[in-house]
């Protein structure tokens, strides 16, 4: 499994255009080979933002890879930090933060 990670520092007032654009926006990752799930984070508040990731699940790298090379890819981010307001969604570009799953424990604390 690979998880997929950006991080977002949204302006503070700005939270719920950016969770409209998230929720409101066409993904197309259904469509690709390996995706199994996606989820928007909410994170901490600090004085000028607050922090979001978006987080992606993948069978595997190569399948992630594929996604960001691929026509579905391209369709999904032409709006990207762009909610039609002349002001910005977020403070600089989002990070990107790849993580390989070496270990995956179930409720019961047994090996996934």
């Amino acid at each position: 499994m690979f998880i997929a990670m950006n991080r977002f520092q949204v302006v503070k007032g700005r939270e719920e255009a950016f969770e409209h654009m998230w929720q409101s926006r066409d993904s197309y990752l259904h469509e690709l080979k390996g995706f199994v799930e996606f989820h928007l984070l909410k994170g901490p508040e600090a004085e000028d933002h607050t922090l979001y990731s978006s987080h992606t699940v993948w069978t595997t790298k190569a399948d992630f890879e594929a996604w960001t090379t691929s026509e579905q890819f391209r369709r999904a981010h032409a709006r990207a930090g762009n909610d039609g307001n002349a002001a910005p969604l977020y403070l600089g570009h989002p990070k990107f933060e790849g993580f390989e799953v070496k270990q995956t424990l179930d409720r019961h604390g047994k090996a996934a």
